[in-house]
């Protein structure tokens, strides 16, 4: 791979496993020096250094265990990276959880903590962040947001509204920073293959009692006119174009990568 991030340092949240690993691991194969974070088994948590630590050169990746939910853990966790890693050019705020209920029965406990990992935690880490690319004069900013920071999709209201937030939050950034070598943009993914959501698949197919190969297009990916699923590598390879030469005139932007779902 082009080492077009030599020299290049990125926190990435969520970035133990799924979209955010797949962003770490393209980053650091391209030259960055990366910080993961999030949670999962610790055998899962080693896994991830270590893949992304041989990327990198050897050894195992830095990684913080901050809780993104708490404002306090998001702030210690960017002094943690500018500290460990030297600088901190290039910031993805990837972590989200899910959660799916009619509003009227919606726990207010899930609405208030989707809104916090999939939103706040987004702006308090930009906060944290921004000053030190101001006096570097330059920085990359991507939040990973959703077809659904675009669309609307019954039962998901606390997603849906933290991740139309994140987009709108990602304009404002971008005005903010638009004379300055600093860029924010939003990428937005349809479905994408992830073991989390690869497991949607049985449980769908036994609900409608069809193979599996008819839940994922039938069901599950109804709403994507590829009818496939955007694989992990292409949403790693938008975020590593975001930081790499040419992109500086991409800020502000809601870049779709979702099969075809905005166009229908």
């Amino acid at each position: 791979m082009d080492r077009t991030l030599e020299g290049r340092t990125a926190l990435i949240t969520g970035s133990t496993s799924g979209i955010g690993h797949g962003i770490a691991l393209l980053m650091a194969q391209a030259g960055a020096k990366v910080m993961l974070n999030g949670f999962g088994k610790p055998g899962e948590i080693a896994a991830a250094r270590a893949s992304v630590g041989v990327a990198m050169g050897g050894g195992d990746a830095p990684y913080s265990d901050a809780d993104v939910s708490k404002p306090d853990e998001v702030r210690a966790m960017v002094a943690d990276a500018q500290k460990t890693l030297g600088s901190l050019d290039i910031l993805v705020n990837n972590a989200g959880i899910q959660y799916v209920s009619p509003i009227e029965d919606f726990p207010d406990a899930k609405w208030d903590a989707i809104i916090a990992i999939n939103m706040s935690s987004n702006f308090h880490a930009i906060k944290a962040a921004l000053p030190g690319m101001r006096a570097r004069n330059w920085g990359r900013i991507i939040n990973v947001a959703s077809a659904h920071g675009l669309a609307g999709s019954p039962f998901k209201s606390a997603y849906v509204a933290a991740k139309h937030g994140v987009v709108g939050m990602t304009k404002v950034v971008a005005l903010e920073v638009a004379t300055t070598p600093i860029t924010c943009n939003a990428i937005c993914p349809g479905f994408v293959r992830t073991p989390l959501a690869e497991a949607q698949v049985g449980p769908l197919a036994a609900k409608h009692g069809v193979s599996e190969d008819a839940a994922l297009r039938d069901h599950l990916l109804v709403k994507q006119p590829s009818r496939r699923w955007i694989e992990v590598d292409e949403v790693g390879r938008m975020a590593l174009w975001l930081c790499g030469p040419g992109s500086g005139g991409v800020n502000g932007a809601a870049l779709s990568i979702d099969g075809g779902w905005m166009a229908a």
